[in-house]
C-alpha cells in the first residue's frame, strides 16, 4: 500500500506529519514525501524541512493521497500543473485526503464540487468559493467519492486514525492510537472559534507567529 504526500514550500510540519506517524504503520505501508523536486521542502515557518525522495513526475499512481496545508497552498492552487496531478493522482487512489487547507487543493482539482469539507476555520469562505461547503466537523468522509478532509493541523492524526480504521480494522488502529500514546488531555479548551475566548482571537488577529 503505497501513501503519498506532496510537499510544498510553506507547507504546515504537522499537517503532513501527524498522518505520517499513524498511516506508515499500516500493515504494508510505503510511505512517500514528494515534491516537485527531489529534496528539502521547508515549512510555512522556514525553519524545518522535510526532505521529499520523489517528485511529481515520478509519482503515477499511489493507494493513499495525503493533502496538507498551509501558507504556501495559495501557491499550489495557482499551478494548474500541480491541480491536475492532484486530479490525476485521484483516479488512480483507494483514498484521496487532505489536512487544513489542503481540502483547497481537492476543491481546485473540482473534487469537493457540491461535497461538505473540512479545513482551517479561516480558509471557510475560500473554500466554499471553490464549490465545497464548509464544515466544522472535525473529519468528514465521503466513501462514495473515496475522499476525507480534516480540519485544521492537529485533525490530521484524528483523520488518519479514522482511515486506519477504514483500512486495517479498529483493533489495528487502536494499536496505532496505542503506539504514538494519542491520549489528547489539552490544558486549554481553546481549540475551535466556538470555543476560544476573545482575547485568544484577538491575539491571532494581531498577528500571532504561525
Amino acid at each position: 500500500m503505497r501513501i503519498v504526500i506532496p510537499l510544498f514550500d510553506g507547507f504546515t510540519a504537522l499537517d503532513a506529519v501527524g498522518p505520517y506517524e499513524v498511516l506508515r504503520m499500516l500493515p504494508g505501508a510505503e510511505t512517500v514525501f514528494a515534491a516537485e523536486a527531489v529534496g528539502p521542502v521547508r515549512d510555512s515557518a522556514k525553519t524545518l524541512a522535510l526532505t521529499a525522495d520523489a517528485s511529481f513526475e515520478e509519482i503515477t499512481a499511489c493507494d493513499v493521497l495525503v493533502v496538507p496545508g498551509g501558507r504556501g497552498v495559495r501557491d499550489f492552487l495557482a499551478d494548474a500543473g500541480l491541480i491536475e496531478w492532484v486530479r490525476r493522482t485521484h483516479a488512480t487512489t483507494t483514498w484521496t485526503t487532505s489536512v487544513c487547507t489542503g481540502s483547497l487543493a481537492l476543491a481546485a482539482a473540482g473534487l469537493l464540487d457540491g461535497l461538505t469539507a473540512a479545513c482551517h476555520w479561516s480558509a471557510a469562505e475560500e473554500l466554499n468559493g471553490l464549490g465545497a461547503v464548509y464544515t466544522e466537523e472535525r473529519v468528514v468522509f465521503h466513501d462514495e467519492r473515496r475522499i476525507v478532509t480534516s480540519a485544521g493541523v492537529s485533525s490530521g492524526i484524528d483523520m488518519a486514525l479514522a482511515l486506519a480504521g477504514r483500512i486495517a480494522g479498529r483493533t489495528t488502529a487502536e494499536a496505532i492510537q496505542l503506539m504514538i500514546e494519542y491520549d489528547p488531555q489539552p490544558p486549554f479548551d481553546a481549540g475551535s472559534l466556538g470555543k476560544a475566548p476573545q482575547a485568544a482571537k484577538d491575539l491571532l488577529k494581531a498577528g500571532l507567529n504561525r
